[in-house]
């Protein structure tokens, strides 16, 4: 009697060892890559919440300016600072604030993961 392995009910399947290994080292690097872009797009949150404050309680571009400085020194945002945030007027005399920086996360010798993150408010 013939018995054939590939209709067998006892035919193993899976992941070899090789196999097991490399989704765990994938799994290793996304983990990695996502515990470290976690703090950067909170940080973005904080900037954008920190931008749209200080337009709608300032009236010149130096108190826009100062109020966004203040707001970055109470949430921690190092990214940016009052100086680079580009302060406009809209027809309605309302104050508009622009932003625009990167950010970048180091993987391995010369390889970076850079964010670029702009925004305006409304």
């Amino acid at each position: 009697m013939h018995i054939n392995r590939s209709t067998s009910p006892f035919r193993q399947r899976g992941l070899s060892f090789i196999g097991v290994i490399f989704v765990g080292l994938i799994a290793v690097a996304a983990f990695a890559i996502g515990g470290q872009s976690v703090p950067i797009f909170l940080e973005y949150q904080a900037i954008k919440k920190a931008a749209s404050k200080a337009a709608k309680e300032a009236s010149t571009v130096a108190d826009v300016r100062g109020n966004f400085d203040r707001s970055a020194a109470i949430d921690t945002i190092n990214s940016i600072q009052g100086k680079d945030l580009e302060v406009a007027k809209r027809g309605d005399n309302k104050i508009v604030v622009s932003f625009k920086y990167s950010r970048e996360i180091a993987l391995a010798g010369p390889a970076y993961l850079v964010y670029r993150f702009e925004g305006q408010t409304n």
